[in-house]
């Protein structure tokens, strides 16, 4: 189906409908600052982007506009083709949205499981029901995930005994208990070990098919793991999109982020 969306700006419905999550000419201002200024951005069903760029590029501030944390000044974004412009944060993450910060944001009180029951579809934000019955699949959903990711010895561990990597595929695993279509993912292999980081990219791959998946990196082993398309942001602009080795050559890349 061809033609435009009319609006402002004007979009095109092919974008819409082939991308996932698609956002064109999108501003973001703080203070008068221009933290963002993206003209056309998008990612494909089911598939893994990473975003790389020098601190300050807006790589943050990307995701908080998507997740409808933070309002952009002008453009339009749209998420499983409907528009989710100026959505509250909490109607986008109904929708499907699911956030994992770069610091962990667990619950240390509560054990493994407790965990991943409180963010069970329809559980989180309301603590009271943290405590109601599950059905034997959410456990078993529970359970298939905490053994992939090494949890599963200790599944009744308060989190504030995990390792800094294991709070990291604690969140993870609650992102996708959660059933999200769309995850956000925030510096993963911030802190990791060698071993934790390379488990944490297999967890992303095989993810990757089921949901829509965009990661914050720094790393650039991690991001060659991944072996995913690549975009480069720079003070707040799209700088460059392809392979991490296309865009390793770009000479805009290597000045304003890799070489330094």
């Amino acid at each position: 189906m061809s033609g435009t969306i009319p609006g402002n700006p004007p979009v095109e419905i092919d974008d819409v409908e082939s991308h996932a999550v698609f956002v064109q000419g999108v501003s973001v201002e703080f203070d008068g600052f221009k933290a963002l200024d993206i003209t056309r951005f998008g990612v494909h069903f089911n598939d893994l982007r990473v975003v790389i760029g020098p601190n300050g590029a807006g790589k943050t501030t990307l995701c908080d506009v998507i997740s409808g944390k933070t309002r952009n000044k002008t453009g339009r974004i749209f998420f499983h083709k409907e528009e989710i412009t100026g959505k509250a944060d909490s109607e986008i993450a109904r929708l499907g949205v699911g956030r994992k910060f770069q610091t962990p944001t667990v619950f240390d009180s509560l054990t493994v499981y407790e965990n991943m029951e409180l963010a069970l579809p329809g559980r989180r934000p309301v603590f009271k029901n943290l405590f109601g019955k599950e059905t034997s699949e959410q456990r078993d959903k529970i359970i298939t995930i905490l053994r992939r990711v090494h949890l599963i010895e200790a599944i009744n561990t308060p989190a504030k005994f995990l390792s800094h990597g294991q709070r990291q595929w604690l969140e993870i695993s609650m992102l996708i208990v959660a059933e999200p279509k769309l995850l956000l993912v925030d510096e993963p292999a911030a802190g990791l070990t060698d071993k934790e980081t390379e488990l944490t990219a297999e967890l992303l791959l095989e993810l990757k098919g089921n949901h829509t998946i965009i990661v914050i990196e720094h790393d650039m082993e991690f991001v060659r793991r991944l072996a995913s398309k690549v975009t480069v942001l720079n003070e707040g602009k799209l700088l460059a999109e392809g392979t991490i080795d296309e865009v390793s050559k770009n000479p805009e890349v290597i000045e304003a982020y890799l070489g330094r």
